[in-house]
């Protein structure tokens, strides 16, 4: 894994604990990761599930990405 890569699951770690209480804590990672993260940031984390099925990615980060690739497939 590149330090970039690992960087990205770790910030997506991070903000899926901060969110943790919320009633949807998935949704609001994504919302926040879709509001404040680069396209390439997205891209390389969405590429990331896609060839580990989210490795290192804790449930709600894992779930948040999975919701955020799914709406860009909706809206593609």
């Amino acid at each position: 894994m590149s330090n970039t890569l690992d960087h990205l699951i770790y910030m997506a770690n991070q903000i899926g604990r901060n969110l943790a209480r919320h009633h949807d804590a998935a949704g609001a990672t994504a919302d926040h990761i879709a509001t404040f993260w680069d396209p390439r940031m997205k891209t390389q984390i969405f590429e990331h599930v896609e060839r580990t099925g989210g490795q290192h990615l804790d449930p709600v980060a894992l779930a948040a990405v999975r919701q955020l690739a799914e709406r860009r497939t909706r809206s593609a």
